[in-house]
């Protein structure tokens, strides 16, 4: 048996846990719920298998998760009424492959700009603020 990198995607520890929560698994992805909310609504599609870049997908694997993407983005939107969503895959520090899909709303934080990945001042929710941004996302998807 095949030990899993130490990877929080793939070991699915309290690493991922404290960062964020599952909302559903997709066809090739998982789909997070961020738990820093200055962009409410803001989640991560992370790829199921351990890779880092989009080119060492097949073309079959590689159309599966760009739709899961495109998936999450169309269900944040209406769960969220975003004016826009931003796509960011950096994965400097953890090399596996992730999108951040964060909405972005006209006159809010970032607008016009880049979001920060990792805010000074986090928005973080009760049980009940977490529980109800997943459930919309869940119902749109």
């Amino acid at each position: 048996m095949r030990e899993l990198p130490d990877c929080l995607y793939c070991r699915k520890d309290q690493r991922l846990h404290d960062l964020m929560i599952e909302i559903a698994p997709l066809g090739a992805a998982t789909l997070f719920l961020f738990r820093e909310q200055t962009h409410p609504g803001r989640c991560v599609v992370a790829y199921r298998g351990h890779v880092n870049e989009l080119f060492e997908l097949s073309a079959g694997e590689r159309a599966l998760f760009m739709e899961d993407v495109a998936r999450a983005a169309r269900a944040i939107q209406t769960a969220t009424g975003a004016r826009k969503i931003n796509y960011g895959a950096y994965s400097d520090k953890l090399a596996h492959l992730h999108f951040h899909l964060v909405p972005k709303y006209e006159g809010g934080p970032a607008w016009g700009s880049t979001f920060e990945m990792m805010p000074a001042q986090k928005r973080l929710l009760d049980a009940a603020g977490y529980a109800a941004q997943i459930a919309a996302i869940r119902a749109a998807l």
